[in-house]
């Protein structure tokens, strides 16, 4: 696998976790260094591992993972960004200024953005390719595309401040949309 391929192949997993950046980055009220370095963290470093657990799993769970990975990410996508969207449309409010930087709701963002990352892993034990520097090239893409993406989304949410929850909430249910009818339209 040339350089070229990983770093098409990162670029190509990467962009789910982006798309997700960008829609936390427009939810936050001003994105800090902390923002930016835990999401950058936390998706790089789940895009990065699930390819070596793939790797790891190699045969094994091919089936399992091919026949569920899409319904996962589904799931956790449209249950985080319908939060979101439930939150703007019906005003919900605490007081206290959501941290999509956080806690379970990063880590969840974090995993279903990285299971296509796990299937590369596993086609990577298939090829016979060590998983060590193809890992690492899509951690560090990944992350570093997370940064630009936080900072788009605080300056694309600033402009929209009203409608920036509405509007991250809605991009995260059709991340998670996209992802199931790309699969089951691949299905045979």
């Amino acid at each position: 696998m040339s350089l070229i391929e990983l770093f098409c192949i990162a670029v190509g997993l990467a962009m789910d976790a982006f798309a997700v950046s960008v829609a936390e980055g427009m939810a936050l009220r001003h994105v800090t260094r902390r923002h930016t370095l835990r999401v950058a963290l936390h998706f790089g470093s789940f895009q990065g591992l699930m390819p070596i657990l793939g790797w790891l799993a190699g045969h094994s769970l091919r089936g399992f993972i091919g026949a569920w990975d899409h319904w996962v990410a589904f799931g956790l996508l449209a249950l985080l960004g319908g939060k979101m969207v439930a939150d703007s449309v019906l005003g919900f409010e605490t007081g206290l200024p959501r941290e999509p930087s956080r806690g379970l709701r990063l880590i969840g963002l974090s995993i279903a953005t990285s299971i296509d990352a796990l299937a590369v892993g596993i086609s990577l034990a298939m090829l016979e390719v060590m998983v060590w520097g193809p890992a690492v090239v899509i951690g560090l893409v990944t992350g570093t595309l997370c940064a630009i993406g936080i900072h788009l989304g605080d300056r694309v949410g600033r402009r929209l401040e009203r409608f920036a929850e509405l509007l991250g909430g809605l991009i995260l249910c059709l991340i998670g949309l996209r992802i199931l009818v790309g699969h089951l339209v691949a299905k045979p």
